[in-house]
């Protein structure tokens, strides 16, 4: 059981605190925002997109949030990972930027797996 809380814990951290830095970058880094016009985004989303990412990265690191919200913060994330491997590829960018999103993406099932074995 601890090995499990390790792996839950060591994955939601690492999926938690990429969303945190990149909510961030979102709104301080003027590169990010040319990266948003690149990709055919509209800036409102960039910042829409920042919000809802600080949002679900607290309800995934925070216990008093009920299981429902976090199922929500997991599948949002999967969606956003999903999404931005593609908006990437449909852009012509490189592959590192196609596949980096993949990666957190297990990163994130790893995370959603373990946190219903915990809970179980």
């Amino acid at each position: 059981m601890k090995t499990n809380k390790i792996i839950y814990w060591t994955t939601t951290g690492i999926i938690s605190f990429m969303m945190l830095f990149s909510a961030f970058s979102y709104v301080t880094n003027p590169d990010m925002k040319a990266a948003f016009v690149h990709l055919g985004f509209p800036d409102y989303f960039r910042i829409e997109l920042a919000i809802l990412k600080v949002l679900g990265a607290l309800a995934l690191l925070l216990p008093i949030v009920s299981d429902k919200i976090k199922s929500f913060a997991y599948f949002g994330f999967a969606l956003t990972f999903v999404s931005a491997s593609i908006a990437h590829s449909v852009s012509g960018d490189p592959a590192s930027a196609i596949v980096a999103p993949i990666i957190f993406l297990v990163i994130l099932g790893v995370s959603y797996l373990f946190y219903n074995k915990i809970k179980a």
